[in-house]
Order: structure tokens, then C-alpha cells, then sequence
């Protein structure tokens, strides 16, 4: 019998020096001749990361579409997201994508997938099923009939938005699905009647059979072993999962790193690459620890206060560093960059409500695009044309540094540093 998991120790141990996330490269240059480029100064500028800092890009649909309300906020809002993130999710909730019957908004979505994409984004779709936010016109259907209409949404929207949306939540929160009793849906009586890994089966298969190269993550708020019971059994059941996804809302108190690791460690086991996919940590009062539903939260107001500001900002530094040492975390998301449009009116953006950066968009920035980036940086290569350096995983361009390559490197040799340890790599540049 094939075992479901990886040695125990494979891929699974922290690093804090992030020596996983490093290469060494040794870059042979030639010029358009092939001869190696002795004694020439070169500038090496970082362009993305290989890891996935992700934040939703709900609130920026207006932008990328030309229906803002209110452009120069979201322009500024919109220039704070590019200068952190690389990932974005978009919102596929049924019930808000096709209100109703047969009018899908996609179109609206396409638009702002594009406009993401063309700014070197990766956009993930989420999700293709989930029993929450379901269009009203699907209740009181036989269950036969909802899932006939359950598996044409995940082909037609899957097939609509393939090589430009090629990540999805393919299925979300399924621990839950067959016992919500929150509200009424269609699909947790379907969830009840196939079982919880027939629904998975379901969504992976729509997904695949629309687009084999897609990536697709099976989604869950639900870090008790009752979630990897349900994993362990969809992997029995022959189900390939691309990614786990994890969530970490934290309304009611960051977890802290040793919980984090101990959750790492357990979900990492598989030999899956696991994103955290829905995280929070909020810059003001914390949600009491009664509360079993967080959407049973309401209340009038809920600001942002300095102390819990400085506090947020340690918090989303150690919860980085913590997810970025762990050799399985391949993705975080953010889950709202400002306050305003927030989740539950929690102030757990990054940004104030007026836009205005709080201490934790400034720690992020510092890590992401300083501690964690590689500047501009001159280098001369040697008598058989090669330079090293030692960077992030990620795009890299290399250019002339006497401008021969252009200003803003677009006539530049591109680099990719794919693996972690020492990295070879050949590079052509045009001629002076």
C-alpha cells in the first residue's frame, strides 16, 4: 500500500534563516556573439518573488474595471497593493457572481482578472463550490438538479477564465458542509447525500477536466484532525490535491507562533504545498472567545486604536517570518488591505480606512520588498564574463550598467532563480 505521507522529517523542518528560500547564482554573460562579457560592470535588479504574497483584490474591481466611485482613493489604495503583493483572490461566491439565473458577472471579473494579470499578478478564483453566499434561485431544486447546475458553473466558469485565472479554491470549507445549519442552501442537502469526499471528487474533476493544468486547492477554516481525516481520506480515494489551503482569521487573537508551527507540522506531513489562504490580525479590540461563528459578530463600530496598531505590526512580522521559515508554505494572503470594506467591519487592514498606512503595511512592506528583496546592484563580472550574487527565489533582470540594456532593463537579460543552494545560469546581453 502506497503511504499518503513523506518521511517525517521531508520538507517539514523550520528554518528561520530562510536558507530554503535562497539560491546562490553563478551567471555566465555573453554578448550576442557568444563570447563571454569580461570586465563589465552589469546592475542585477530584482523583479518578483517566487513566494506568493497574496492580498484579495475585491476592492479594487471598480478601478480595474473604470467604475470607481471614488478613483483617487482606490488609485492610492491601488498603488500601496502593488508595492507588497504578488497574488491576488478574487470573489467567486455563486450568489453574488449570478444572482441571477443564466447572468453570470463575468465579465466584470474578467476585467479585473486581466488588469491584475497584466501587472504581473497571479490571480486565484475563489471559490468554485461552497454551501455560503448561494444565489436564491438554487433552492427548492432536487438535489440531482443542483448538481448538474453545481458541475456546468464549475466548467463554464473555470473554461471562461483559463490562462488568466489558473488557481482556485476549487471546493471551501467542506468539514462543515453537510451539518451547516446557518442558512439555508442547496448545496449542504447535495453535500449530505454524496458525502464530503464525493464533493471533492466532484469539484477536482469539473476543475481538471476544463483546465489539466490548473491549480487547485482544497480550502478549510477547520484546523482540528477532523480536516485531516477528510484529506486523508480524499488522497485514499485517489482525489490529487495541488494545495491544502489553511485559514487564520484571527478575530480572536493571533495564534502565536508556536501554534502555527504545531499546525504547519501536522498539515505539512502530506507532502502537499500548503497556502494560507484567508489570514486576519486585527489593529484594534480583539473578538471574545465565546463566540463559536465569527459572522455572529456585530457591532456598530470597531476602530482601529494606536495600541492595537503596534501591536498588529508585531503580530503580521512574526506571523511572516513564521510562515516564510516553514519549507511548505509556498503562498499567504492577506485577507483585505484596508479597513474600509473589511470583513465584518473588523479593523484588520493594513491599511486606515482613509487609506492611510498602519505600522503593520510598513513592517510588511520592509520585509517584503527590503529585507526579503534584492536592491539594484552593481556588480563587474570576472575574465569568463560570470557574476554572483546570492538572492531570493524569483525573476531577476540583468542589465548593462552603462545603459546599453536600457534604462528600465527591458532590454535586459531575464533570470529565474527556481531552486534553493547553488544556481548556474547563462545570460545573453545585446550589444553595447
Amino acid at each position: 500500500m502506497t503511504s499518503l505521507f513523506r518521511a517525517p522529517t521531508e520538507g517539514r523542518t523550520p528554518d528561520p534563516s530562510l536558507a530554503h528560500r535562497r539560491a546562490d547564482a553563478t551567471v555566465t554573460l555573453r554578448g550576442p556573439d557568444g563570447a563571454p562579457l569580461a570586465d563589465r560592470d552589469v546592475v542585477v535588479r530584482q523583479s518578483r518573488h517566487a513566494f506568493l504574497f497574496g492580498c484579495i483584490g475585491f476592492d479594487l474591481m471598480d478601478l480595474a474595471n473604470g467604475t470607481s466611485q471614488d478613483p483617487q482613493y482606490d488609485e492610492r489604495v491601488a498603488d500601496a497593493w502593488f508595492d507588497v503583493f504578488n497574488q491576488t483572490t478574487l470573489p467567486f461566491y455563486w450568489g453574488t457572481f449570478e444572482p441571477e439565473r443564466g447572468a453570470p458577472q463575468t465579465e466584470r471579473l474578467l476585467g479585473a482578472a486581466r488588469w491584475f494579470a497584466e501587472r504581473g499578478t497571479v490571480v486565484k478564483g475563489h471559490p468554485l463550490v461552497w454551501h455560503t453566499v448561494q444565489p436564491g434561485w438554487l433552492r427548492g431544486l432536487p438535489d440531482a438538479e443542483v448538481e448538474r447546475l453545481q458541475r456546468a458553473r464549475i466548467r463554464r466558469d473555470v473554461g471562461a477564465f483559463r490562462g488568466v485565472i489558473d488557481t482556485w479554491d476549487a471546493i471551501n470549507e467542506v468539514v462543515i458542509m453537510p451539518v451547516f445549519t446557518a442558512e439555508e442552501n442547496a448545496i449542504t442537502p447535495l453535500a449530505r447525500r454524496k458525502g464530503r469526499v464525493e464533493m471533492i471528487r466532484m469539484a477536482f474533476e469539473e476543475a481538471r477536466a476544463e483546465n489539466p493544468g490548473a491549480t487547485l486547492l482544497l480550502n478549510d477554516f477547520d484546523m482540528s484532525t477532523a480536516y485531516e481525516c477528510l484529506i486523508e481520506a480524499v488522497l485514499a480515494a485517489g482525489i490529487p490535491i495541488d494545495r491544502l489551503g489553511l485559514q487564520s482569521h484571527m478575530h480572536q487573537g493571533y495564534w502565536g507562533e508556536e501554534k502555527t508551527l504545531a499546525i504547519l507540522d501536522r498539515f505539512s506531513r502530506y507532502g502537499i504545498p500548503i497556502h494560507f489562504t484567508e489570514t486576519t490580525l486585527l489593529s484594534g479590540d480583539v473578538m471574545p472567545a465565546y463566540i463559536e461563528d465569527l459572522n455572529d459578530w456585530q457591532v456598530e463600530s470597531w476602530p482601529s486604536t494606536p495600541e492595537g496598531e503596534e501591536r498588529q505590526a508585531d503580530e503580521v512580522e512574526l506571523h511572516y517570518r513564521t510562515l516564510l521559515s516553514h519549507p511548505s508554505v509556498e503562498a499567504m494572503t492577506y485577507w483585505g488591505l484596508s479597513d474600509r470594506g473589511m470583513w465584518l467591519g473588523a479593523p484588520g487592514g493594513l491599511l486606515r480606512a482613509d487609506g492611510s498606512p498602519k505600522p503593520a503595511f510598513d513592517r510588511l512592506h520592509a520585509l517584503v520588498k527590503d529585507e526579503w528583496w534584492l536592491p539594484p546592484t552593481t556588480l563587474r563580472t570576472d575574465a569568463e564574463g560570470r557574476v554572483r550574487f546570492t538572492g531570493f527565489l524569483g525573476d531577476y533582470r540583468i542589465e548593462a550598467a552603462d545603459g546599453a540594456g536600457g534604462a528600465d532593463g527591458a532590454n535586459g537579460a531575464a533570470l529565474t532563480l527556481a531552486s534553493p543552494g547553488a544556481t548556474t545560469l547563462t545570460a545573453t546581453l545585446p550589444p553595447r
